[in-house]
């Protein structure tokens, strides 16, 4: 029997925990994460206020459970959005090759080059801060990243002899490409689509902490240590509580991606 690699079990138990907390949050939270209560702010962690409240009064844990389900939403569709668009693209370059395989390679080097923060504050002028902007920000810079894992892939699996023999019997490119490829490369696109998920947590409290994303009233972890910022010296559990949760998260997104490179790589396998 296989033992699994201890940074998978790890990550699968804080992504869990950061996933569980999310979804627990849309049917239950302790308060109301919007209820304000001045009287009652910079209240001590009590039986009624586990982590106590901000400065406005409003309940910290309610407020960061919700900020899970917004984080891991945003992560989730931004990863996935570009996860689809650059699969394709990395699919098409690699069936096509020649010209179509260099315009698409050079597209996605453009697309490494112009930072998402840069074009995160581009829509924001134009659209507004929101969360969609986050999202549309975040699934920008993952759509190279994931043309060029796919492309990779599938470079390898276009030499093997099945391939050759689906040509051979007169399959088509997009044909071998679906029945073929896809099925061939999608542990790598996996393992990659778990590390991008917590780049696009990162990313998206980042955005928020600036402005850019989740805007009020709804909570944010990235939001939360912005407003934190001014407070170190009066109440620091307010910068240290979404801190800890954006850690936790990012941490358990990278061990659980390690994790599943080390479980679906053959050369790694063989030297366990």
């Amino acid at each position: 029997m296989t033992r699994l690699p201890p940074n998978l079990i790890i990550g699968a138990v804080l992504v869990a925990l950061v996933a569980g907390t999310a979804a627990l949050s849309l049917v239950w939270t302790p308060h109301d994460h919007t209820l304000l209560n001045i009287r009652g702010k910079f209240a001590p962690p009590s039986e009624l206020h586990w982590l106590g409240t901000d400065q406005l009064g409003r309940d910290v844990f309610s407020q960061l459970m919700v900020a899970a389900r917004n984080s891991v939403a945003v992560a989730l569709i931004s990863v996935c959005l570009g996860g689809v668009i650059g699969v394709a693209l990395g699919l098409l370059a690699s069936a096509m090759g020649g010209v179509v395989e260099d315009v698409i390679m050079r597209i996605a080097d453009i697309g490494f080059a112009f930072p998402a923060l840069l074009f995160a504050i581009m829509l924001a002028a134009v659209f507004g801060p929101s969360l969609m902007v986050a999202i549309i920000a975040i699934a920008f810079i993952n759509i190279p990243v994931f043309a060029r894992v796919t492309r990779a892939s599938a470079n390898q699996i276009w030499t093997r002899e099945y391939v050759y023999a689906a040509r051979a019997a007169g399959m088509g490119r997009v044909t071998i490409s679906r029945d073929h490829v896809l099925p061939n490369i999608a542990a790598p696109i996996i393992v990659q689509a778990t590390i991008e998920f917590a780049i696009a947590i990162l990313a998206e409290a980042a955005l928020s902490y600036l402005g850019l994303g989740a805007q009020p009233p709804a909570p944010s972890w990235g939001r939360m240590l912005s407003e934190a910022q001014t407070l170190m010296y009066l109440a620091p559990q307010l910068a240290i509580y979404p801190g800890l949760c954006i850690v936790t998260a990012v941490l358990g997104f990278s061990l659980l991606g390690d994790g599943l490179r080390d479980v679906t790589d053959p050369r790694l396998v063989r030297q366990r």
